[in-house]
């Protein structure tokens, strides 16, 4: 039986969208928007107009009968902290990311998009959001960051993590809530977690500085150093931001984020650059070590994705630095719009509930 499912991905710059049939990719598009077009909207909620314009056209393009869509799914953006799964998009969901009362982020237009193409096209087809980054699921413990004023939050790779997790146990042949598995997400930003019988008990906060550092973002860097500088009078709250997220990691020690380029450099004889490949290798190893102690050392699988999982020489090292924990496995790349599909084609079989944001 077809069954039709359309995924929404927003980015800062693009609209990813895919329609698959049941598990089957019939298309992916990336819908690119020029900063021109972008110019006239004060913020991301103010494109969601020209933006669901733009998907319907490149529907429209594609022949896509709008009628037989089963279900639309659109990425989790900075909503409330909720557990991992598939959430019907209510108004009140929809009020939060226009208020950005947790924040503001192009992925939060996902919700708003699936929510206003499946109120269009009518016959009450249901519009979903999975995993959005902010899952929490983290054992109170795992919450205590030593400064009272200063609680631990969860915020990570949810929807690539969890989809990972779930693809390595089904190859398996066993149920993902019946393991424990590190996975570690290496892309701009830098996610270690342990799943632990269906859930991530503690995580990195992938977003607003603590543990390895990333191409872009300084990860764990030491507190009172960092006050120093904020009190120096050299640089504004905001560039400080910056400092720890967007011109940290490598943009901080060599002035890229691509990885690529930073081979390049060390396949050239740089030195330097050579350093700071290792140090990250280095430093997501000391994270995948500190999440063995979490179940106390009973790891299933140590599971390794994001687009630098692409470079096999440097998965190579880390793999040498924590196999002795577990079996390494590397699944380069970052397939969100299968994860989406895959979640709504779930709930369509039944396999998971519908839940309440």
């Amino acid at each position: 039986m077809d069954r039709l499912i359309l995924a929404i991905n927003p980015g800062s710059t693009s609209t990813k969208i895919s329609l698959y049939n049941n598990e089957k990719e019939v298309f992916t598009k990336t819908l690119r928007h020029t900063n021109e077009e972008l110019a006239p909207y004060q913020d991301v909620i103010s494109q969601r107009h020209f933006r669901k314009e733009v998907i319907m056209k490149a529907l429209a393009e594609n022949n896509v009968e709008l009628s037989k869509l089963a279900i639309v799914v659109g990425r989790g953006g900075i909503v409330k902290p909720v557990e991992s799964g598939v959430y019907a998009v209510s108004e009140e969901m929809i009020k939060d990311v226009e208020s950005k009362k947790y924040g503001e982020h192009a992925s939060s237009l996902g919700c708003v998009l699936a929510k206003e193409i499946a109120e269009e096209i009518g016959g009450n087809i249901p519009a979903v959001m999975v995993d959005p980054p902010v899952v929490d699921e983290l054992e109170p413990i795992a919450r205590v960051s030593g400064q009272k004023l200063l609680e631990k939050v969860s915020v990570f790779h949810a929807l690539n993590q969890k989809a990972i997790a779930k693809r390595y146990a089904k190859e398996q042949g066993k149920f993902y809530k019946d393991m424990n598995l590190i996975v570690a997400h290496l892309g701009g930003g830098v996610s270690v977690s342990i799943h632990s019988k269906g859930r991530v008990i503690d995580t990195n906060d992938a977003l607003h500085g603590e543990g390895p550092f990333s191409p872009e973002r300084a990860g764990g860097v030491p507190a009172l150093s960092l006050i120093d500088l904020c009190f120096s009078g050299k640089y504004t709250k905001e560039e400080v931001s910056k400092l720890i997220n967007g011109k940290g990691g490598f943009v901080s020690y060599l002035g890229t984020n691509s990885f690529l380029e930073i081979k390049q450099r060390i396949a050239a004889g740089d030195k330097e650059a050579a350093l700071y490949a290792d140090a990250f290798v280095y430093q997501i190893a000391q994270y995948i070590g500190s999440m063995a102690t979490v179940v106390s050392g009973d790891v299933d699988a140590i599971l390794v994705t994001g687009g630098i999982a692409y470079s096999e020489e440097y998965m190579q090292k880390l793999a040498e630095r924590v196999k002795f924990i577990a079996p390494v496995h590397i699944y380069p790349g970052e397939d969100e719009m299968g994860a989406l599909a895959t979640a709504a084609l779930a709930l369509l079989n039944g396999e998971e509930e519908m839940k309440k944001y």
